[in-house]
């Protein structure tokens, strides 16, 4: 995944926090604030989501959406 370097303004209490916390868990800030964000975007829910249904078929889970589709659409006419 590509970076891209950025310039924020923090609050220097909520920054000061951040850094020891990373810190403490053997982090680079910028690691800290990219799991804040993906956090707060909700990004590490579509990512556990995918991990939940990672052994499933891909060509079974398009016939199963396309069957709700199908369905859905039969049924709001």
């Amino acid at each position: 995944m590509a970076k891209a370097k950025t310039t924020v303004y923090v609050d220097e209490d909520v920054l000061r926090a951040a850094r020891v916390w990373a810190a403490r868990k053997d982090m680079r800030d910028s690691e800290l604030f990219e799991q804040a964000l993906r956090s707060f975007l909700g990004f590490d829910l579509l990512d556990r989501i995918a991990q939940r249904n990672a052994d499933v078929d891909p060509d079974l889970a398009d016939s199963v959406v396309a069957e709700e589709i199908s369905a859905h659409r039969r049924h709001s006419r």
